[in-house]
């Protein structure tokens, strides 16, 4: 006659043979929420089994002891391995010495059968004391639920005991609540958009579903004073959307932990693509790329982020205290349109919800002041949308406000923002392609689009670093004339990854172009924002050869073309690279970037005043004749003889434009041209060399009162000069009063054919500014290298910037029978930095006379 088995033994069986069946069924539904309430069922009916054997044979008593499941367990979410929670609670401590041994017992059969058990033993009493050590226990009395023993006693728990704990105590339960979270949010990288994810403790995993439900129980349990209905935690909407995503990552978590046979919840690459040949948590329709599927994951996971994260710093109590004093600052900055509670955006007028700019207003005030928007605020931005996508706005109207968010210190937090309520890519449909794509590179850590939000956020971040290689960066940052472009680079520079291309670089390119034209954006610019993203590698291949290599260095400065695209291109590739994942940019590599680009730029300052050959074999040569191939030799005539610089620096309609100007000198020698900027005005003067020129132009400009910024001058063979001058309206002149564009060009060609006195004009202008002293003393320094051209010696002026500085020196440069064949000016701060290439009888300066023009510089800089 065969034994009858033990309790022990006849469990394991059970346990194992219904843990095959939900296996099994797994893999034939894939359904994760009737796996884990499966194995919830076969858990407790265990429980239940041992509680009848061990402790009371009535499953309702013995009185004043109760056993109570908690955390996951108590919410029905027992995954294939998942620890199990339980709570013996006993009403004093009678029960408690009775009962010990059997619940050792009990704890060790569980144990036995291999369940990953965390039994906690305490007295109704030792529950209604708030342990601040311990405020886990708090939190996971939120998901109690009753199994077996004295019902009233869990009655008098979750009835009583666990509102009046909540109400009394739900500060330093929200604040550890928020510790915890935040400290999770830390070891995961501060991101949604990890390309391998933790479905439980990453964010937007279970965990933060688990927080936004408790932040929102411990609300309810505070206004209503006691437990609210069933399904009332979240609105309607939200509640569906919630119920799809938490569906979703209980399939996801059970086919982890069934592929694995243990608690693993990081999502591998392999692990990807099994459940995207699977559909794990999708429709079984067609088949998935690893990519589509999880696209899916990061939606739902983004939903659950943004729902945790808000109600989190809607929570009073889960603010540090200094971050509660910030956010009352903060408060001031409410205006007419937008009201700031707690660091969180609201709308003052409801009659604005009708405005279709309101969107955007929003945005760009949320990235400028870092702040969030309100539950509410977004609520009505979502509802917004439909209206929006049936006339989305376009054009101008979008680039100026995109430009403007992009420039604002926090961007990346607004187009993450935008980005996550669907309105990014309602604006430029071109990053719907890069939304949430994981590509696999095993070096890159975010998704495509989260990668390039940490990029523009690596840029805005660099005037924070204290870190010495950051501040050089962060300098450089400084001196870029449109930083604006750079930003919209790095936003289009990865559109590409999205499309069936074998370059997505150039898919790139070909996206970004379509997107600018329907910005409008100038075509300079578009010119310059297009070469950013064509060549946005081209440094990080560059580091891959020998930097200190002159031909490396050649080839890069040949390949970039501009100092100002070399900056642009260096300050891209530093936050594209540290964008990868926070290892990338070691201190080595970063300092590398920093050799090639001083490099390349000392490589371009040497051949600067190189000659062009209008007869030469050269690519932009052959560009310019196919777009003007009627001008024949009349273009060649124009650019023989200009410095090569000169065709880095202007784009081909730059170019034709200046050669048309010159062609109209016979009929009047001063050739002009005005436009305004978004930074400053433009003045290009184009006529036939004579003294004093360069410092006239500068001299009359000094007089009406513009600060110049920038100037270059270029001079062809035939004695044909383009000067060009960049400079700010101090006194908003030409702004309020569009009667003196006419009134200004006229003065600068009087000037420049004797007609008008201009010491006269001076001495009045000049007069007036002495008065204002500099807040920096600048000592000048005066460099002269005459081996850096073979045409040219060059002088580098660093002085005090002053009103009239560069009419004072390109005068003193006349005087002494110097010609300017190329001038940069630059201006940091209140420090002038001017480079002159200069000649004299087409020569270079002899000793002698460098010696005497350093004197007579000196000794006028010296003088108020």
């Amino acid at each position: 006659m065969a034994a009858k088995p033990t309790l022990g033994s006849e469990l394991r069986e059970l346990y194992a043979a219904e843990s095959e069946r939900i296996r099994k069924d797994f893999a034939s539904t894939r359904n994760g929420r009737t796996a884990v309430h499966r194995r919830t069922a076969l858990v407790e009916s265990i429980a239940l089994r041992l509680w009848k054997e061990l402790i009371s044979p009535k499953a309702e008593g013995p009185p004043d002891f109760s056993l109570i499941a908690l955390g996951g367990f108590g919410r029905r979410w027992l995954f294939p391995y998942s620890d199990i929670d339980i709570l013996f609670l006993h009403a004093g401590g009678d029960t408690e010495a009775q009962f010990k041994d059997a619940i050792r017992n009990f704890s060790q059969e569980l144990w036995d059968l291999r369940l990953k058990l965390s039994p906690a033993t305490r007295m109704f009493s030792e529950c209604e004391r708030f342990d601040p050590s311990n405020v886990e226990f708090a939190i996971s009395l939120l998901d109690c639920r009753y199994l077996a023993g004295d019902e009233a006693l869990f009655a008098r728990l979750r009835e009583q005991l666990i509102p009046r704990l909540v109400a009394r105590e739900s500060r330093p339960i929200v604040q550890r609540l928020a510790d915890l979270t935040r400290t999770r949010y830390n070891k995961f990288g501060n991101s949604v958009f990890h390309l391998e994810p933790n479905v439980k403790y990453g964010h937007g995993g279970l965990r933060d579903y688990n927080v936004a439900c408790w932040l929102a129980l411990i609300s309810a349990i505070e206004e209503q004073g006691g437990w609210p209905p069933e399904g009332s935690l979240l609105p309607p909407s939200l509640s569906n959307q919630f119920d799809a995503a938490l569906d979703f990552l209980m399939s996801v978590r059970c086919f982890l932990h069934f592929r694995h046979s243990k608690d693993d919840n990081t999502l591998a690459w392999e692990a990807q693509d099994e459940a995207a040949a699977l559909s794990i948590g999708a429709p079984a329709s067609n088949p998935m790329t690893p990519s589509d599927w999880m696209r899916i994951y990061f939606g739902h996971a983004r939903l659950i982020h943004r729902v945790a994260t808000q109600l989190l710093d809607e929570f009073p109590a889960a603010r540090p205290s200094l971050y509660r004093q910030f956010q009352n600052l903060r408060s001031r900055l409410s205006n007419a349109e937008f009201s700031v509670v707690d660091g969180r955006i609201f709308l003052q007028r409801e009659e604005s919800l009708r405005d279709p700019g309101l969107p955007l207003r929003t945005f760009r005030f949320l990235a400028r002041h870092g702040l969030a928007l309100s539950s509410s605020t977004e609520h009505q931005m979502q509802e917004l949308l439909p209206a929006l996508a049936q006339s989305p706005p376009s054009g101008a109207e979008v680039s100026h406000y995109l430009q403007e968010i992009l420039l604002a210190p926090h961007a990346a937090e607004a187009l993450r923002a935008m980005h996550s309520l669907g309105l990014l890519t309602l604006l430029l449909p071109e990053l719907a392609g890069i939304d949430s794509l994981v590509v696999r590179d095993y070096s890159h850590r975010f998704t495509v689009d989260e990668h390039t939000f940490v990029a523009i956020e690596n840029l805005h971040l660099l005037r924070q670093s204290q870190s010495k290689w950051d501040v050089r960066y962060a300098e450089l940052l400084d001196e870029i004339e449109q930083p604006e472009l750079l930003y919209l680079a790095l936003l289009l520079h990865d559109t590409g990854k999205g499309a069936k291309s074998d370059s997505h670089v150039q898919a790139s390119v070909e996206i970004a172009a379509r997107c600018l034209d329907r910005l409008e954006i100038d075509a300079p610019d578009r010119e310059t924002v297009l070469f950013l993203i064509g060549r946005h590698l081209e440094m990080s291949a560059s580091l891959r050869r020998d930097i200190l290599d002159p031909a490396t260095l050649r080839q890069l400065a040949d390949k970039v073309g501009t100092p100002e695209r070399l900056k642009m291109l260096c300050l891209l590739t530093y936050a594209d690279i540290k964008a990868v994942n926070p290892e990338a940019l070691t201190p080595w590599k970063a300092e590398n970037i920093w050799q090639l680009y001083i490099g390349a730029a000392n490589y371009m300052i040497r051949t600067v005043d190189e000659r062009v050959h209008a007869s030469g074999d050269d690519e932009v040569l052959a560009h310019l004749r196919t777009l003007a191939p009627a001008a024949g030799k009349k273009l060649e005539v124009f650019l023989e003889g200009l410095p090569r610089r000169y065709l880095i620096t202007q784009t081909a309609s730059d170019v034709l434009g200046h050669m048309e100007m010159a062609s109209l000198l016979a009929d009047d020698p001063v050739q002009l041209d005005l436009t305004r900027g978004r930074q400053w005005y433009q003045l290009t003067v184009v006529t036939l060399d004579r003294p004093f020129l360069f410092a006239k132009i500068a001299g009359t400009l000094a007089a009406w009162g513009m600060n110049i910024v920038k100037a270059a001058a270029f001079s062809n063979r035939a004695g044909t000069v383009v000067d060009e001058f960049f400079f700010t309206d101090r006194f908003r002149t030409l702004e309020l009063n569009l009667p003196e564009w006419e009134r200004f060009k006229a003065s600068i060609r009087d000037v420049l054919l004797d007609k008008a006195d201009l010491d006269r004009m001076l001495q009045d202008r000049l007069r007036s500014d002495r008065n204002a002293a500099p807040k920096v003393k600048v000592e000048t320094q005066i460099e002269i290298d005459d081996e850096c051209s073979p045409q040219s010696t060059l002088f580098e002026v660093i002085t005090q910037d002053q009103p009239g500085l560069l009419y004072r020196i390109s005068s003193q440069f006349s005087r002494e029978n110097c010609n300017i064949e190329i001038a940069l000016i630059e201006t940091e701060g209140q420090t002038a930095i001017d480079v002159f290439y200069l000649t004299s009888a087409g020569a270079k300066l002899t000793p002698e006379h460098q010696a005497r023009i350093r004197s007579v510089l000196l000794e006028e800089l010296a003088r108020n």
